[in-house]
């Protein structure tokens, strides 16, 4: 009797501790897919249109990823509403915001043109930047850790193949899935414009500084950059508009690759000094060098926004399937080319914060 409660006693305690084995598997498991830290998560999600505009639309998903930061939401929302309205696939915009942001946002993605709409909303948490980003004191205000935002695409798409970035400063007038289909070849994650092969190239920007090359954002004098047999006069290229392959982004481990660039670049100063501003796509040209495809240059037509000229001729912006107003004249606020177009997609801001801005930019600029 002894023996056999002795036997029932132990099985008790080994089923127990079974038990307790796969509750602790299921919650490591579930701890490290989590694909989201430091607060990189969904706070927001629209998740399905009503079925009329389900039938309208086909069933290929696209995945597009922008950032939207307050003082530049009403660009986010006029690139996002030009990519749903020149398309009939089923496009899903992964936006992502600062927490102090969403409110605002999430009022704005009620206006009638955008409430159809598929959509997730994501918090950046900049904490994930510490120790990553040298940040001047004197120029704290200038800081946008939003623009970091294309670095941690696995994170805000887990389950995606592949998606789309694009910066709020666009305007996309053809279908979006022509540039979602970009062939990369085998072992790239991702496909840029390259500026050597870009129409915008072949106009002198004055005041860009030479961002047709390598030389340009990095500075070669020091010792890592030369390590790296990187020419200097290689094409660079804009990461403003890129196609993302995120399984093969996944295996090369990009995010920690750029993320060791970054945090180079505090210790040693690794990125020219000649360039204003550009601390986003030095890491991008160093980990994607000659490792990436091209996409067509039409579907990133830019320095819209260098200057308040009108650089290109209204036949040409016409046919680019893709606006991109890159540099300081952005259509929302200062005298900028080709505003009409912009406005053509603009939604008005339902809190009146964002037209608010553009007034006051305007009355700057007519002083």
């Amino acid at each position: 009797v002894n023996i056999t409660i002795l036997i029932v006693a132990v099985v008790i305690f080994l089923l127990v501790i079974h038990h307790n084995f796969l509750s602790l598997s299921d919650f490591l498991r579930q701890e490290l897919s989590d694909p989201s830290p430091l607060g990189l998560q969904p706070i927001d999600f629209n998740p399905a249109a009503p079925q009329r505009l389900a039938d309208e639309r086909n069933d290929k998903e696209i995945s597009v990823v922008i950032a939207a930061s307050d003082e530049r939401l009403g660009g986010a929302v006029a690139a996002m509403n030009s990519i749903y309205q020149n398309t009939r696939a089923n496009v899903v915009f992964h936006i992502v915001t600062l927490n102090d942001t969403v409110d605002h946002l999430r009022m704005w993605l009620r206006s009638p043109p955008l409430k159809n709409m598929r959509y997730r909303i994501l918090d950046f948490d900049p904490r994930v930047l510490e120790g990553k980003v040298q940040m001047d004191p004197q120029k704290a205000d200038t800081f946008k850790p939003l623009t970091f935002a294309r670095f941690y695409l696995p994170s805000f798409v887990p389950h995606a193949e592949k998606v789309i970035y694009v910066d709020d400063d666009v305007i996309v007038q053809d279908d979006i899935v022509e540039l979602y289909n970009t062939p990369l070849k085998p072992g790239h994650a991702a496909a840029f414009s390259d500026d050597c092969d870009s129409t915008s190239s072949k106009v002198a920007v004055r005041g860009a500084g030479n961002q047709y090359n390598y030389i340009g954002f990095l500075d070669y004098k020091k010792e890592t950059i030369r390590k790296l047999a990187m020419k200097a006069n290689t094409c660079s290229f804009n990461p403003g508009v890129f196609v993302a392959n995120l399984t093969e982004w996944k295996l090369q481990n990009i995010t920690k690759q750029l993320e060791k660039w970054m945090s180079l670049n505090v210790v040693e100063e690794l990125y020219s000094k000649t360039l204003a501003g550009s601390i986003t796509t030095p890491p991008l040209l160093i980990v994607f060098y000659k490792q990436h495809s091209s996409i067509d240059p039409m579907w990133n037509v830019r320095h819209l926004g260098s200057s308040a000229g009108k650089r290109y001729s209204p036949q040409f912006v016409e046919a680019a399937k893709l606006l991109h107003w890159n540099g300081h004249f952005k259509p929302w606020g200062r005298t900028a080319s080709y505003t009409e177009v912009w406005e053509k997609w603009y939604v008005p801001d339902p809190a009146g914060k964002f037209n608010l801005i553009r007034r006051h930019s305007e009355a700057y600029e007519a002083k």
